[in-house]
Order: structure tokens, then sequence, then C-alpha cells
């Protein structure tokens, strides 16, 4: 039986010379040293919101109750949400402040609690969802995230997290160093993809075809880096798996700092999402979702 009171405590001892995700940055958050992902100990929320755009059995009739979270671990060029992620947008909120804010999206009917950008709060996560289960939490848990993470870390979320909503954001280290600052994304991704998916499995379904428990792949197609999707739908197929849920999004618009790069200073062409649609068909990854264009 998983101790997660142990889980917990040992999450938190990561953050003295912080390791919690793979930027191992060293920074004793515990003792007021901001880490690389510019946050403490303290924890910061920019909104929580019920989300009705999500992947359709995450949203469902009810929505997701997201919960967007300040900072992040990633820098990425083209992050749609860059006054949250990048300059840290948000209030600061207790442990106790972030269960009443779970328990009263419950409250509202949604299908679950969705943690957005939750990497570098994954010890407060782990507090907040183990006190909101006694106190009468029901719904799953979501950790959406962008794939960047460190395994252990995933490792002592075991049993936390019901669902796993990672991007597979790149296919070589060049693309994610050149526009997200990190030079070891796609060995880090795949490794903790493979954990995520080892820990919950497929997607699970209710008999309403809301996700209950499971795994789900995000990918956006970047404008002009069309082979970059290819070989991460291709790991995807092969050491994923066939039968994993993929959502394949078209939604990308130039925005934040993607004008430095020619490629991204447009929007995404239809014919490159038809043609990434084609490439998800060919590699049989059946299960998931494509966007209308």
């Amino acid at each position: 039986m998983t101790d997660f009171r142990s889980n917990e405590k040992a999450l938190y001892s990561m953050m003295r010379r912080c390791v919690i995700c793979p930027r191992k940055c060293g920074a004793n958050r515990l003792g007021g040293h901001r880490g690389v992902c510019k946050t403490v100990d303290k924890i910061f929320v920019a909104s929580s919101v019920i989300h009705r755009d999500e992947e359709p059995p995450i949203s469902a009739s009810g929505g997701s109750g997201a919960i967007f979270f300040s900072n992040c671990t990633l820098n990425c060029v083209f992050c749609q949400n860059y006054p949250i992620s990048q300059f840290g947008n948000g209030r600061e909120v207790s442990i106790e402040d972030l269960v009443v804010v779970m328990l009263n999206l419950q409250k509202k009917g949604v299908h679950n609690i969705n943690f957005v950008s939750p990497t570098h709060y994954s010890a407060q996560v782990a507090s907040a969802v183990l006190i909101a289960r006694k106190k009468g939490l029901i719904v799953p848990v979501i950790y959406n995230c962008g794939g960047y993470e460190e395994v252990k870390t995933l490792e002592l979320l075991e049993g936390i997290i019901d669902i796993y909503l990672p991007d597979i954001k790149y296919s070589d280290n060049e693309t994610a160093f050149k526009y997200s600052g990190i030079k070891d994304y796609v060995e880090v991704n795949r490794a903790a993809l493979k954990e995520m998916k080892r820990q919950v499995g497929n997607l699970k379904f209710d008999d309403k075809g809301v996700a209950q428990k499971g795994f789900i792949v995000r990918h956006l197609v970047l404008p002009g880096n069309i082979e970059n999707t290819k070989k991460a739908l291709e790991f995807v197929a092969e050491e994923l798996s066939e039968n994993t849920f993929v959502s394949l999004m078209s939604q990308y618009q130039p925005t934040y700092k993607s004008n430095n790069f020619n490629e991204l200073s447009r929007s995404l062409r239809e014919e490159e999402y038809e043609e990434a649609v084609s490439y998800l068909k060919l590699l049989n990854l059946e299960n998931g979702w494509i966007q209308n264009f």
C-alpha cells in the first residue's frame, strides 16, 4: 500500500536543493530562494475556471475544473498563456485555499480537477489533493503539463494523480532548445511519458464517456515543423503503443516571442495540419481527437 504522506514529505524534501523538475537548479525553495521556475515554496494561481474546451471526455457536459498555476519550468517562445507562465501573473494562495477552490469547483458540477502547469508545485499539489480527498473530493485529478517532468517526482505522485495530460512538444533537442530553451527535452519527455502511462494506463471512461483515469498525450502542430510532428507521433505509436489516446492540436497562433522566428511568425496552414492528420492515421493512432481547422 502506498504511503502517500511519506511521498508528500519526499516531494517537499526535493525542494531543499530543488530537483522537482529536470532543470534541477538546486535552489533552496523551502528557504525562500527562487528556482529557475521563479517560485519559492508559495503557491500562485492565475485563475480557476470551468473549462469547456478541453478534450471531449475531459470537459464533457459539466466542464473541467481548471486551476491555472503561475510560472513554468519551460520558456516556450510561442506560449499562448505567457502572461501567466512567463510573467507570473497570479495571486498567492495557501494549501487550504487551494483545497477550497477544488471543492468549490466540484460543487459546481465539474468532471475533474485540472491542474494546469503544476510541475513546480508538485509537492503542494500532493498536499492539497490528499487533504481535499479527506474532505470529500471524489472527481478525478488531472496533471496537465508541458511534458518536461522528472521521473522521480512522477513516481512520488503515483496514486495521487488520476489522469496525466502531457505534451510531446518536440522530437529533437535542437528544436526544443531553439523554441523552449531546453537541451534535453526529448530524452526527459520520453521517459516521463512512459512513466505516466505505466502508472495509469490507457484512458478509461465511465458509462457516460467521461474520463476517469488514464493518459492522453497532446501535440501542437507547429508551422514549418511537420517533421517534428511526424517523429513525435512515431514515438507515440512505436514506444507507447498504437492504443494511446492522442490529441492532435491545430490552434497554433503566433504570440509572445514567436515573431523572432520566421517559421513561427505565421498561423498554421490547413495543408500542414492535414498532413499531420494523415500521418497520425498512417501510424494507426486511432484513439483520440483531431481539431476542426
